[in-house]
């Protein structure tokens, strides 16, 4: 009887690892598609938010476009 409570809950610890590591991976693609482009105010460039300067409440796409 032991012997098949310690197999089941094996069998549930590889179940559960292999379905959050699912789960994870979906939740990281949904991100990447998700991604806000935003328009330099300078050059009219669109880049990333991600990847944006942030000064006076704008983004700008290089220090260049700031000066």
């Amino acid at each position: 009887m032991l012997k098949l409570v310690v197999f089941i809950g094996i069998l549930f610890l590889i179940y559960t690892f292999l379905f959050k590591k699912k789960r994870i991976s979906n939740n990281q693609t949904q991100n990447d598609e998700t991604d806000i482009m935003i328009e330099c105010p300078t050059c009219g460039t669109y880049i990333s938010k991600d990847e944006a300067i942030l000064s006076n409440g704008k983004y700008y796409c290089s220090k260049e476009c700031i000066r």
